[in-house]
């Protein structure tokens, strides 16, 4: 048995199969460009097809988690539109004649960076706001979907770490919990997840990835922030308990 330590963001107990979570790498390269207007159309084009994605996730995250929180994505769609991260890119376009993929790419690790190195937590985790809404941009101009796949049976996700788009985009009857390398209590990942009700641990460190694999058993301890990878029978046992009691005392109060 191994155990890792994170940061617990719903308190419930999963048990099940891990699942990694993989995701398309894009490597966005520098490439010279002839006709600056034609990329800055390019750019335009691709903010019009990430601004309707943004509002079918919307739409969806607003059956699910209520407007309140759905409001990330009304936030997403804002800072598409926002004047000096546009007209960094531009700019950028412009006068270092790149393609758009590139300038977008520098511009959110610019941003992301100045983000990140805020005193304020709340500020610090909008770095990964901003990487968000760029990749989505980079994929619409690459024509990439950003839909992810999912084994087709209850697993635990695993992953580096997970955009909003993409917590609120899973398939909550096929994820029973969700662990990631990286994160904060302040992400909006984490924000979805607690009003998702799913079980989830995050900021468990690059260790655990690469010792993983798919199909391990594994429990996840949303409470304490535990993951245990290939649990013995004694803490199996101790956890199903556990999430037996939660169970009924969940259906008492749905009862009362």
């Amino acid at each position: 048995m191994v155990k890792y330590q994170g940061k617990g963001v719903y308190g419930a107990v999963a048990i099940g199969k891990i699942s990694l979570f993989r995701r398309q790498d894009v490597q966005v390269k520098r490439v010279k460009i002839d006709d600056p207007t034609a990329e800055l159309k390019r750019l335009e084009q691709a903010k019009e097809t990430a601004t309707a994605q943004l509002q079918t996730i919307y739409e969806k995250a607003l059956k699910e988690v209520g407007e309140a929180n759905a409001q990330i994505f009304e936030i997403h769609m804002m800072m598409l539109e926002d004047d000096d991260y546009n007209e960094a890119i531009q700019e950028m376009i412009r006068s270092q004649q790149v393609n758009a993929e590139y300038a977008v790419a520098v511009t959110a690790d610019n941003f992301a960076e100045m983000f990140s190195t805020m005193e304020d937590s709340y500020m610090q985790a909008r770095a990964a706001d901003v990487r968000d809404i760029s990749n989505r941009l980079i994929d619409c101009m690459n024509h990439d979907s950003k839909e992810t796949s999912v084994q087709k049976e209850k697993v635990i996700l695993c992953a580096d770490d997970l955009a909003p788009s993409e917590t609120v985009s899973l398939d909550k009857e096929m994820v029973l919990a969700f662990v990631t390398a990286h994160g904060s209590s302040n992400s909006h990942t984490a924000i979805l997840a607690r009003n998702m009700n799913i079980p989830a641990i995050i900021g468990v460190g690059d260790a655990f990835l690469k010792e993983i694999q798919d199909g391990s058993l594994a429990i996840v301890d949303g409470f304490s922030g535990t993951l245990f990878i290939d649990p013995d029978e004694e803490t199996r046992a101790a956890y199903q308990k556990k999430q037996q009691e939660e169970t009924e005392k969940k259906a008492l109060l749905q009862k009362l």
